[in-house]
């Protein structure tokens, strides 16, 4: 009856003793999330089958945050978040945070954890393949389809199959020019992008539970980069610090049996690993950093729910600082609140916002921004031909925007080097 983090939360939420993998059961979702990109579709398939008198099943449950397109003169992009926002003052949805006014919180995955919606040991589905990332906080978190997603909406559950796990261990704490992003990096290098289709990826190790929670939240962002149905860390302390600063909300903690079946186990020794970086056009065309460095560039780019969160920031000012950008680079702040914190937040006593702007660095609003490409009006959008190197998750053909550009994923501390000497550089140069 021995059972992973992941079999164990799912056997809770099916009101079951015991799950294995391969096992279809029906789930009570905890909270649902949806977005200005797949938000609209959903409620059209809602009230197309629930019919004239569709009702939410639990208003206190669904959070809706425009996010992707929304700093754009684009009339498609905006008539998506009116739509939204129609249907919030329809339905009488509290938890509508909209954009253009005071409750606008900025990119989904962050705004999750931040306004206390990632509570350990629950479910939670969303309208975006990235909605992993709340696993960071010990519980699941997956993604779904819009068709999936209106039958949460009117019901509340959802049929799924328990995924396999797969754990990844990382011995001995990070030297200090490895970020998370070198380290899912470097999975998804091993494993490839369907190395871990619809299973569970666990992360574990000193490696990463010397990480802060926002640092964890981008080894589970990009378990979608691998196939994986979900990441997952186990709570720890730190976790429940973060938890308890945001949220009154009961909890209950769950952590992988002893002897626990997994599909695979891999171990990696974090002194010995290296800064890498993915190489057009996948996040599995993984090199080291130095194998590629010189790599002339046109753009840097720092942002997204993998690299826009306050310890990106903390990471790329430490090198910035001092120092002027040789290439146009862009930092997006992926929620509002990380973007009050660039003006508090100091090193050596000026402020990282400072910091970035004495750099030559673009501030932006926090948003989605050129993660997914968007209208032709979005910042940092790359162009033709342009190189970019970027704290992103994805950089397949046309992700970031024209599919005749290139683009390489890093860490925010590569991307800040790479931004000072106009070409892919090796953090270790400015640490």
């Amino acid at each position: 009856m021995k059972m992973t983090i992941t079999e164990k939360i799912l056997a809770k939420s099916a009101g079951k003793t015991f799950v294995e993998p391969g096992q279809n059961i029906w789930l009570n979702v905890d909270v649902l999330m949806t977005h200005d990109v797949c938000g609209p579709p959903t409620i059209d398939i809602w009230k197309r089958e629930f019919g004239s008198a569709a009702k939410v099943w639990d208003k206190n449950k669904l959070v809706i945050f425009p996010d992707h397109y929304i700093y754009t003169k684009n009339p498609q992009a905006n008539r998506n978040v009116a739509l939204l926002r129609e249907f919030a003052n329809e339905y009488g949805i509290d938890n509508y945070y909209d954009v253009g006014t005071e409750r606008y919180k900025g990119v989904c995955h962050l705004a999750l954890a931040e306004e206390g919606y990632n509570v350990p040991g629950t479910v939670l589905f969303g309208t975006d393949s990235h909605t992993c990332t709340s696993g960071a906080f010990g519980m699941f978190a997956t993604g779904v389809g819009n068709s999936d997603a209106a039958f949460i909406l009117g019901t509340g559950k959802i049929w799924e199959k328990v995924p396999e796990s797969m754990k990844f261990i990382f011995d001995g704490e990070l030297p200090p020019y490895l970020m998370a992003k070198d380290l899912i990096l470097q999975i998804l290098g091993d494993i490839t992008t369907d190395g871990a289709t619809y299973r569970a990826m666990e992360f574990d190790g000193d490696g990463v539970f010397s990480l802060p929670m926002t640092e964890r939240m981008t080894l589970t962002n990009m378990a979608i980069e691998a196939g994986g149905m979900n990441g997952i860390i186990a709570a720890d302390a730190v976790t429940e610090a973060y938890v308890k600063e945001r949220t009154n909300k009961e909890y209950e903690l769950f952590t992988s049996d002893a002897g626990a079946k997994y599909h695979s186990i891999k171990k990696y020794n974090s002194a010995l690993l290296e800064p890498v970086v993915a190489k057009p056009h996948s996040p599995d065309n993984v090199s080291t950093v130095r194998s590629v460095e010189g790599t002339k560039l046109t753009k840097c780019y720092i942002g997204s729910c993998t690299g826009g969160k306050l310890s990106d920031f903390q990471a790329a000012a430490k090198i910035l600082i001092g120092n002027q950008v040789r290439t146009s680079t862009f930092i997006v702040p992926a929620s509002t609140e990380v973007a009050k914190a660039l003006e508090v937040e100091t090193i050596s006593g000026i402020s990282l916002k400072e910091i970035f702007e004495k750099a030559g660095c673009v501030i932006a609003q926090s948003s989605c921004a050129a993660c997914l490409g968007g209208p032709a009006d979005t910042i940092g959008r790359a162009q033709d031909d342009e190189v970019v190197i970027s704290t992103t998750n994805r950089n397949f053909p046309g992700r970031m925007g024209s599919r005749q550009s290139e683009v390489y994923l890093a860490s925010p501390l590569t991307v800040a080097a790479s931004a000072i000497n106009g070409v892919i550089t090796d953090p270790r140069e400015f640490l």
